[in-house]
């Protein structure tokens, strides 16, 4: 029985227990409940049976963001207006919460995960698409993070409607996209690198075949069949108990390749595996999308050498950025800006190196807002790879 179909049961079930309670209490000269009564009660046990209990709440709320508990009673929410507010209770004490995590391990995740003092911290992605972060035994309190997708699906024209590029920054990324640019998106934690990733990817033409590589499954290429109709999505694994079976980012990235990709897209670049990535990107791999934690579009060059070095290859500083400069074509850089709106904020042309030095041109510069503005021309052989690709250069060029 499917995780669905084991909900749809459930949910028979819980009917048929109130509608039982209700004809006792009517046979016993007792008041029933009354219909809005009865909805909640079977909310309640619905979500503590099948959804994340006392979170599940916040979850169906589409403008909720991010939910962090750090316990069972010290509990705040994000909204993607960016107000925070500290809710109630999710669960009735510590253990009930350290439970409810665990269930969500054994039931909502890809394969069963542990949750316990030998196992003390757990990341999975949630049915929705939400990444959920939990820790317990090495905090005071079990404690849980749950960053929530709002735009499992989107696009370029979402994000554009959203205020996080305007109409020139859609066609010049839809361009870059369908020219096969390699494209690396930093920013900090919670910039939008992910979402712009995943409305980036919705700009490939649908028959190609992508795999995405993660830590933890974010893309959500694969469920959006409409969209990619040929997607495979990789997960790395932690070594169990053992210290055994373990399957890194890197071994997954060399995995990809033998899969006959059209494109690789790696979800977040965190080490080593930068160097197949890149090495990918000069060997005919066109055309592939990474994102990286950077406090600017510069750098993303440096974090990118620090990798290199770190590496098993450990790879000089003059070695990283010879790679670099070859395998990438673009850096954007996703920022928040002052009014706590995320936006593109700066865009970089790779152009080449020069000793330990990645030269490159940037495109978009931020403004005063932090949002990005034209700044320095592109070369004009990169014009000509974007307008055959579709772009209307002197349109672009005009607006």
């Amino acid at each position: 029985m499917s995780p669905q179909e084991r909900r749809k049961f459930g949910q028979k079930l819980i009917t048929e227990a109130l509608d039982a309670h209700v004809r006792r209490a009517l046979d016993s000269g007792r008041t029933p409940l009354d219909p809005t009564g009865e909805a909640q009660i079977a909310r309640a046990v619905d979500n503590a049976l099948f959804g994340l209990g006392g979170f599940q709440q916040y979850l169906d709320d589409p403008l909720v963001e991010n939910i962090n508990a750090n316990a069972y009673d010290d509990v705040h929410v994000r909204y993607a207006d960016g107000t925070e507010r500290e809710v109630g209770p999710v669960a009735s004490s510590d253990e009930e919460l350290t439970e409810l995590v665990r269930t969500a391990a054994a039931l909502l995740g890809v394969g069963e995960r542990r949750f316990d003092p030998g196992s003390p911290t757990l990341e999975m992605e949630l049915p929705d698409g939400s990444r959920l972060v939990a820790t317990m035994a090495v905090s005071r309190h079990p404690a849980v993070s749950i960053r929530r997708h709002r735009f499992p699906t989107a696009t370029l024209d979402e994000l554009r409607r959203t205020g996080t590029f305007d109409r020139p920054m859609q066609a010049f990324l839809a361009a870059a996209v369908a020219a096969r640019k390699n494209i690396v998106i930093v920013g900090a934690t919670g910039s939008g690198k992910t979402t712009l990733a995943r409305a980036m990817a919705s700009a490939v033409p649908r028959h190609e075949r992508i795999i995405t590589v993660e830590e933890q499954f974010e893309l959500g290429l694969d469920r959006d069949r409409s969209t990619h109709a040929n997607v495979l999505a990789l997960q790395a694994r932690r070594a169990n108990i053992e210290g055994l079976g373990a399957v890194t980012l890197s071994d997954l990235v060399r995995t990809a390749l033998g899969m006959s990709p059209s494109r690789v897209i790696v979800g977040e670049v965190k080490g080593d595996e930068c160097i197949p990535m890149l090495n990918a990107m000069t060997q005919g791999n066109d055309g592939s999308l990474c994102t990286l934690h950077a406090s600017s579009s510069q750098g993303a060059f440096s974090r990118l050498a620090s990798f290199a070095a770190q590496a098993p290859e450990r790879l000089s500083a003059e070695a990283s950025a010879l790679l670099v400069s070859e395998a990438l074509h673009f850096v954007v850089y996703m920022a928040v800006t002052r009014d706590g709106r995320r936006a593109i904020s700066s865009v970089r042309e790779v152009v080449g190196c020069e000793g330990i030095n990645v030269i490159s041109n940037e495109v978009y510069a931020p403004g005063l807002d932090r949002r990005a503005v034209r700044a320095n021309p592109l070369r004009t052989e990169t014009l000509d790879d974007l307008e055959a690709a579709g772009l209307d250069v002197e349109g672009w060029l005009l607006s």
